[in-house]
């Protein structure tokens, strides 16, 4: 026996729960479905110190405004808790440990297979970040026994690590981030490029009052889009390379007695090579090499082509080759934006009114001969979504 709704949303974190936000203000028949035990939990399984980069006026949801101070830089914990009291406020129809490993087509309908569960939809948002499996390079493997090994998916504080030495691969954000981390109790090493960083603190007045709502108002949601010349030339690269340190200053690693070296190329002898020649005597080796798409469960004709496709073929979340299946919370899906709480909103909001004007078509409209006299509404069950109210 399949089940059967009108929409099915794929993930349950601040882009699902969006989407389900103007999902349940059009009074559509849906689903979320989260593999988590709980709603945020995505956020509480990050490193212990992570803040966010934004201050809590920019870390909103549609709806409901994030607690405190506006001009706090709130903790994982405070997101993760946040997200959960939004689903609850909303009675966001949230089904938790349910892991979907299938998407296919079955006639006009979308199946969605979740272990021995099938759901059949009309409609289908995928609301998920571009990456989601951890990325290390080949050689990690041929690391000593001896040395501690973890991606950054997996790190939580200084604890985790053993006596020695910590070389942490990976110059983004939260190579930086953890590099700082774990600083204090080991000596550290920081292999990457310089990948640049914003020209002010983000924690500063200026910073707060001038520069983010600049970069994240202006800058981020509004030029660097796909519909911008000068977003369109940047998407790639920033695709590929991800974005500037924001949070943290290169001198500010040095201070802290963390060693810039060139990136990790190889293994000799188990230990850890940077640049050409030069190797690590380290006992830890922290990769914050980034993540990898994994859409290996959808099986449907949406992308490029190429043997390890990156992100589906879409228009603005749009999915124009699968009438029906749309995408939320993808990095740079249409704006800098796109994969952050100032812009997943603006995204999920197209989606949706796309996914409702497209029902709208689809279905004819009832003849004044087949409204219940006493509802207003066509004979036979009401959308389930209505039914509630």
């Amino acid at each position: 026996m399949s089940e059967r709704y009108e929409t099915v949303v794929i993930g349950g974190g601040q882009a699902g729960l969006v989407t389900g936000y103007y999902l349940q203000r059009h009074h559509q028949d849906f689903v979320i479905l989260d593999a988590s035990d709980r709603v945020g939990d995505a956020w509480r399984a990050r490193w212990d110190s992570l803040r966010v980069f934004t201050p809590a006026r920019f870390s909103s949801l549609p709806g409901m405004d994030f607690p405190g101070s506006p001009y706090a830089f709130p903790t994982k914990d405070e997101v993760a808790d946040y997200l959960e009291t939004y689903a609850e406020r909303f009675d966001l129809p949230v089904e938790l440990g349910v892991r979907v490993d299938g998407l296919e087509r079955s006639g006009d309908s979308f199946l969605i297979t979740a272990g021995d569960r099938r759901i059949e939809a009309d409609n289908v948002v995928v609301a998920m970040a571009s990456y989601q499996a951890p990325k290390v390079p080949d050689f990690a493997s041929k690391l000593s026994d001896d040395v501690v090994q973890l991606h950054s998916s997996d790190y939580r504080n200084p604890d985790q690590l053993q006596d020695g030495g910590v070389l942490v691969v990976g110059a983004g954000n939260s190579g930086a981030e953890i590099a700082l981390d774990v600083v204090d109790e080991h000596e550290t090493w920081l292999s990457g490029r310089d990948v640049g960083h914003v020209p002010f603190h983000i924690d500063s007045w200026v910073g707060r009052h001038l520069g983010a709502p600049f970069v994240m108002r202006v800058l981020f949601h509004r030029i660097l889009t796909t519909e911008t010349p000068i977003g369109r030339r940047k998407r790639p690269k920033m695709l590929s390379q991800g974005i500037q340190l924001v949070r943290i200053k290169p001198r500010e690693l040095a201070a802290a007695g963390i060693e810039r070296v060139p990136r990790t190329t190889s293994v000799h002898d188990g230990r850890p090579v940077v640049g050409d020649d030069a190797v690590l005597d380290v006992k830890n080796v922290i990769w914050c090499t980034g993540f990898r798409p994994d859409f290996s469960w959808i099986d449907l004709p949406i992308f490029d082509g190429t043997e390890q496709p990156t992100e589906p073929v879409h228009v603005r979340g749009v999915v124009p080759d699968e009438p029906g299946l749309y995408f939320v919370g993808l990095f740079f899906l249409y704006a800098m934006t796109s994969g952050l709480f100032t812009g997943v909103g603006r995204d999920a909001e197209y989606v949706v009114d796309h996914l409702t004007s497209r029902a709208r078509q689809q279905q004819p409209r009832p003849s004044y001969r087949s409204l219940n006299r006493h509802t207003g509404f066509p004979d036979g069950p009401r959308p389930r979504s209505i039914r509630r109210f």
